[in-house]
This record gives structure tokens, C-alpha cells and sequence, in this order.
């Protein structure tokens, strides 16, 4: 179809093209792009050659033989269309009248349709040369097409690609047509986000990253420094507008961010860094959110200080499709097979998402941060992963930045990251985020007998701790799927059933640690570690009040 212009500037258009230099390619480099069967309107092709041949009817019958011959021998389409509209460009400016010739100057823009079909026949290995001198002249797909759909050639413009003459590997002709994409062209915009410029400037660029109103979420915004940092106190405070993240009313909305720690930023590289920041208001009182400054009050205490308490969290996470908020690799409104094949499994039906888990793990390295490890969990479609041992205070910064870290991950990657402790309802785990935690009392002789003492207290504040263990958590802790019920606190030995799980190697060895599986996946790790410090080395209970929950629990002090 014609979209209300001539065919002048098709033929203006290659002359012009011929006139560029060529660029050395290797034809092997496009096998991605290589379904180039095309079907185009012959009604137009043969309007065109008609045009072409300047209304000869000798020249036009001679060029549709020309394509038919090209055809037999094995070239696609798409290459026996343009060589065949070369012959005729050549042929009209031979043979066809002065006049017709002259109105190649015209200036006029036309249209095919096209259409994909088939696989491509080209050669491995040929040197080929490109003329494309800029991403106007190349083939273009938008991301919203794929192949099979129509598309017009304001996207899509083939490419003539001659031979080398010089050292040119044999083909089976002396032209190859490729279809590129713009995804194979060099991508300006990436080339700016990854440039470094270091070289160039002793500037950094600081990403200050804060919780934000919900007590869940994260905000960050940038700012320039003039030099790389090494510690926060370097780092200058800063502020934002409360109001907008509700933290603030919006008469008195300034909120003051203190630098507290620093990481490398994964995703600037350089001198770059990530900054976790708290919140406090101009008069600096930390605002409500903002729950690091209590806990580094209990961290700082002498008592907690002296047992050098060793954190390992488990952060479990769940990946959403984008637009219908449903989980990774699940048919849209349905389910999968049921639970177990998923656990840890390798596989395309098995495992949904690995490579955002891999990113991120590679991520958080980079930036500094204490992972362990990671793993798929039960349910498809979640992950989880493990930062520690960190000590005390370090413990929430690292978890905090590693889902930043994660939250920019998934946003690039365009799936949805949630945290929610049961994004599934019925037979399918939930997501926690089980608490690793051990005092240096705990890791000596004599350990396993100081553990069963802060079960013992942790038995005691089972309330305390579930009402700030995450909201919604009461979806979770069912008693199935691997958790003990919100409202009744037990422990056991290698019991994954239980609100407090015990090694065998810590009942072996008679020391260790101990891992407490009741809080959810959004849980604020700044309110649970303080929490378990502060309950098993601060918290002194009546002996009364211990002999009740000991008898209780079945637990022998």
C-alpha cells in the first residue's frame, strides 16, 4: 500500500546509500535477526519494477526473470527483491528515457508492508559490509512488536550488505540483505548509564536511600559530591519532603537524612556509592519510621556490645508478572502443579525468575554487601537469600540496601518484587524472613545451655515480638506450610514447625545458635534484631514468671 507519496526517493534513497562507506560485519553476528523471509505486496513490487524500468516492457520482464532465477537458487525473498531492484536501477538509468530518469530527483518518501515468515538462508562466517552509517538508515522493530506482526517500513528498511572485495570469503552471491534491529545497534542511552567518568572528573555520585512511610518501602534520590567518600561521616546531611512519602504534614514537611552507611553502587560503578540513611526531624528527633535509631541504642548498650551478637537473615521474596500482578512462570489466573518439584530446582518449568536472583547476588557482592547465599524456594516463583553473619547494627543496614538493591533489579528487569508474607492463599508457602541469631556466650562451651536460657525469654515476649515480626503475618503462621501457629510459642530440635528452630550440630556440639522462623518477609530487620537482643541479654524476668514458661514449654534451664 502506498502512503500518499511516489517512489522517487527510493531509488534517490539508495543512490544515496551507495555513496557511504562500508563497514566490515560478520554476517554470523545477525543469526538472531535471521527470520527474513518477507512477504511483501506484489502489487506494489511490480508497480515498482514497472516504475523502475521506466515502462519498458523488455527491461521489466527481463528483471522479473532476473528474481525468479534468484529465487530458484536458494535466496529468500527479501534478497531476490533487491537484487532484482538493483538490476532495475541499473537498467532505468541506461535505458529509460531522459525524463524518467530525471525524476528520480523528485523528492517523495513511500511505504511497504512487510511481514515475517520462515528462517533466514544466510551463510556463517561471510564478511559482509553494512551501509548504515546511522540507526535512521538501519531496520527498526519497537518493543511492542514481535515477529509475525506487520510492520511498516518507516521500521523496518533493508540493508544492502556487499562483499569485501579485499580477502572477501566465498558466498553464494555477491549480496546479502539483513533485517537489524535496534536492539543490535549500539544503544546511546546504555552507553551514557554505563560510562565511566572517573577519568574525566574527581566528582561522585552519592544515592542516598531511606525508608519511606509505609515503614516497607524505599525512596532515594541523588546528589553530587565533590570527591569519593570513605565513611559516612564525610557525607553531608540532607533532606526531603515528607509530605510526599507521608512522613510530614505538608505545613511543616522538611525531613533531615543522616548518612549512616555506605555501599558501592552496582549499578554506577566508579567511586559511586549507595548511602542508607535515617530520618529525623530539623530539631533531630528521629521521626516515627525511623526505627534504626532505637535499635542502635540497643546495640550500643555495654551488655550487648560484650556479647558481639552474629546475625543470619534469610530474606525470602516473591516475583509478580508486571501487569497482572500474578506470580512469575504461573499461567495468568491459574496455578502451576503442585508444590515440591520447585525447591532449589534447575529447569524451565521449575524454576521462574533465577536470573534477577543472580543479578542480585552478584549485585550485592559488588556493592559490599555480606550475602551468603541464595536459593528457589517451595512456591514457584520465589526466591530467597541470605545476608550474615553481620554483628549488631550492621545486620539491618545490610538487609535494608540488599532490597533496594533488588527493588532496582526487578524495576529494570519489569517484574513486581512483594514482600507480602502469603501473596498466594491456599496450599502454597508463605515468605519469611527466619532470623539467625547467636551471642558470643552462645558460640562457646557451654552455649546450648545460655541458648535454652534466651528461649526461654523469648518465650516470655512471644506478644511483643509477633505484633513487630510484619504485617499480615497472621496469614502465614498458620501452623502448616512450615510454621508454628502466631498464638502459641514453641521450640524444637531441627523442627521446622516450631517458633524456634535448633540445630542438630548446636545440640551435637553443645553450642551454636538459634533461628528464630516467626517473622514475615516485610518485617523491619532493625526492629527484630534490636528486639532479640534486647530480650535475650537486657530482659530479666522474675525466676517465678521463668519457672511458668519453662514448665510450659517443656524446657529444662
Amino acid at each position: 500500500m502506498f502512503y500518499g507519496s511516489s517512489l522517487s526517493s527510493f531509488v534517490s534513497d539508495c543512490n544515496f546509500l551507495a555513496n557511504f562507506p562500508f563497514k566490515a560485519t560478520r554476517l554470523s553476528d545477525f543469526e538472531s535477526y535471521s527470520p527474513l523471509f518477507f512477504h511483501v505486496d506484489f502489487d506494489i513490487l511490480l508497480l515498482v519494477k514497472w516504475w523502475l524500468c521506466g515502462g519498458r516492457f523488455i527491461t521489466f520482464a527481463f528483471t522479473m526473470i532476473l528474481q525468479f532465477c534468484f529465487t530458484l537458487i536458494n535466496f529468500h525473498c527479501l534478497i531476490s527483491l533487491s537484487l532484482s531492484v538493483s538490476f532495475s536501477i541499473f537498467l532505468a538509468s541506461f535505458l529509460s528515457s531522459p525524463s524518467t530518469a530525471n525524476s528520480c530527483n523528485t523528492h517523495f518518501s513511500g511505504s511497504l508492508s512487510v511481514q515475517f515468515s520462515g528462517t533466514s538462508q544466510l551463510g556463517e562466517g561471510e564478511m559482509a559490509q553494512i551501509l548504515a552509517p546511522s540507526t535512521q538508515w538501519q531496520m527498526r522493530l519497537p518493543k511492542t512488536s514481535t515477529f509475525g506482526s506487520p510492520v511498516a517500513t518507516k521500521m523496518w528498511s533493508p540493508l544492502v550488505l556487499k562483499q569485501n572485495r579485499k580477502g572477501a570469503a566465498k558466498g553464494s552471491g555477491k549480496f546479502r540483505v539483513l533485517a537489524l534491529s535496534e536492539n543490535s545497534t549500539v544503544n546511546r542511552l546504555e552507553k551514557l548509564l554505563n560510562m565511566d567518568v572517573t577519568p574525566y572528573t574527581d566528582k561522585i555520585i552519592a544515592e542516598y536511600v531511606w525508608i519511606g512511610g509505609s515503614g516497607i518501602d524505599l525512596r532515594s534520590k541523588s546528589r553530587t559530591l565533590s570527591k569519593p567518600v570513605e565513611h559516612p561521616s564525610e557525607l553531608p546531611k540532607w533532606n526531603y519532603d515528607g509530605s510526599s512519602t507521608g512522613q510530614a504534614p505538608g505545613e511543616d514537611s522538611e525531613v533531615i537524612l543522616y548518612p549512616q552507611a555506605i555501599f558501592k553502587d552496582p549499578f554506577r560503578g566508579g567511586n559511586n556509592i549507595l548511602v542508607i540513611c535515617d530520618a529525623y526531624t530539623p530539631a533531630g528527633e528521629p521521626i516515627p519510621t525511623n526505627k534504626r535509631a532505637r535499635a542502635a541504642e540497643i546495640f550500643s548498650n555495654k551488655k550487648v556490645v560484650d556479647e558481639i551478637p552474629w546475625f543470619g537473615i534469610e530474606q525470602e521474596y516473591t516475583l509478580l508478572q508486571q501487569n497482572v500482578k500474578w506470580p512469575l512462570g504461573w499461567p495468568v489466573g491459574g496455578y502451576p502443579g503442585p508444590q515440591g518439584p520447585y525447591y532449589c530446582a534447575a529447569g524451565a518449568d521449575k524454576s521462574f525468575g533465577r536470573d534477577i536472583s543472580d543479578a542480585h547476588y552478584k549485585a550485592c557482592l559488588y556493592a559490599g554487601i555480606n550475602i551468603s547465599g541464595t536459593n528457589g524456594e517451595v512456591m514457584p516463583g520465589q526466591w530467597e537469600y541470605q545476608v550474615g553473619p553481620s554483628v549488631g547494627i550492621e545486620a539491618g543496614d545490610h538487609i535494608w540496601i540488599s532490597r533496594y538493591i533488588l527493588e532496582r533489579i526487578t524495576e529494570q528487569a519489569g517484574v513486581v518484587l512483594t514482600l507480602d508474607p502469603k501473596p498466594i492463599e491456599g496450599d502454597w508457602n508463605g515468605a519469611g524472613c527466619h532470623t539467625n541469631y547467636s551471642t558470643k556466650s552462645m558460640r562457646e562451651e557451654g552455649g546450648f545451655e545460655v541458648i535454652k536460657k534466651a528461649i526461654l525469654n523469648l518465650s516470655l515476649r512471644h506478644k511483643e515480638h509477633i505484633s513487630a515480626y510484619g504485617e499480615g503475618n497472621e496469614r502465614r503462621l498458620t501452623g502448616k506450610h512450615e510454621t508454628a501457629s502466631i498464638n502459641t510459642f514453641s521450640w524444637g530440635v531441627a523442627n521446622r514447625g516450631c517458633s524456634i528452630r535448633v540445630g542438630r550440630d548446636t545440640e551435637k556440639n553443645g553450642k551454636g545458635y538459634l533461628e528464630d522462623r516467626r517473622p514475615a518477609s516485610n518485617m523491619d530487620p532493625y526492629v527484630v534484631t534490636s528486639l532479640l537482643a534486647e530480650t535475650t541479654l537486657l530482659y530479666e524476668p522474675t525466676l517465678e514468671a521463668e519457672a511458668l514458661a519453662a514448665q510450659k514449654i517443656a524446657l529444662n534451664v
